[in-house]
């Protein structure tokens, strides 16, 4: 795995950097420059022994300054799709009832449609590449 570090991967037209901590790697984004707003991912790539040979994990979690944007689309869905439950259960007025339930599925779809086409891609491609360069 010490091929691995200090290599970099582009990922539409940005880099990820391949560095050494310890005891794994780490994959992050060179994000300095970035204008646009993206969730990007830092990939933890750790080689576990196991028995003859080796079995690689990875993990990827959201950076902490994209990881707010994200959390409060998925609370307003929440709301929006609680408060539409709450409003049927109690009788109220159905037209507001159904616009808020499928503003809440709508919203959330829009959401994990840009989610898979952002940071899910960027992991896939992170697993391509450690997967190919392993």
């Amino acid at each position: 795995m010490n091929r691995l570090a200090g290599k970099h991967i582009k990922i539409h037209n940005l880099d990820f950097e391949v560095y050494d901590q310890e005891t794994l790697l780490k994959i992050a984004p060179h994000a300095e420059d970035l204008n646009e707003i993206r969730t990007l991912p830092i990939t933890d790539v750790d080689v576990v022994k196991e028995g003859d040979g080796n079995h690689i994990v990875m993990t990827s979690k959201i950076r902490v300054i994209d990881y707010g944007g994200p959390l409060l689309v998925m609370l307003f869905c929440a709301f929006l799709f609680c408060a539409s439950v709450i409003l049927f259960l109690l009788g109220g007025e159905p037209h507001i009832t159904y616009i808020m339930f499928g503003s809440s599925v709508l919203v959330f779809m829009l959401f994990w449609v840009r989610m898979q086409f952002g940071y899910f891609d960027y992991v896939r491609k992170l697993e391509n590449f450690v997967k190919t360069q392993a």
